[in-house]
């Protein structure tokens, strides 16, 4: 892993479609409006794009930590994006400041965290836990 500089940002946007409503993807008793889980994921991979360019070739970053505030509804068919900022590095751990909007208005802000993996530890580590064949 390469140095991160502070405030180093990243983004990433897509188009609230009927898969990502709370009542399709969670439980058709919610309304039908963007689905904080799914919030969620555009915030990690605004943070993860935020430091892609800093990663060695074998190293990744995975979600640790998410505190986020989900504080407006979105309709099916509006555009959203989200962003991330780092605010602090401590060796593999990486802190970001993330945000979201929708067309109208802010919808959502809060914190993530996200640790440098080496991916071959990980395959070895996940093998591990693997079962064994009959």
């Amino acid at each position: 892993m390469q140095d991160i500089p502070l405030g180093t940002r990243g983004s990433f946007a897509m188009l609230v479609r009927p898969p990502h409503l709370a009542s399709q993807f969670k439980d058709s008793t919610l309304p039908p409006v963007f689905a904080t889980p799914m919030m969620i994921l555009m915030m990690e991979n605004a943070a993860l794009n935020a430091i892609r360019q800093f990663l060695d070739p074998g190293e990744s970053a995975i979600g640790t930590k998410v505190d986020v505030s989900h504080m407006a509804a979105t309709p099916v068919g509006h555009r959203v994006r989200a962003e991330a900022e780092v605010v602090g590095v401590t060796g593999r751990q990486i802190q970001f400041r993330v945000a979201a909007w929708d067309e109208a208005e802010q919808i959502g802000t809060g914190t993530h965290e996200r640790v440098v993996i080496d991916l071959k530890r990980l395959e070895k580590r996940l093998a591990n836990k693997r079962p064994a064949s009959s």
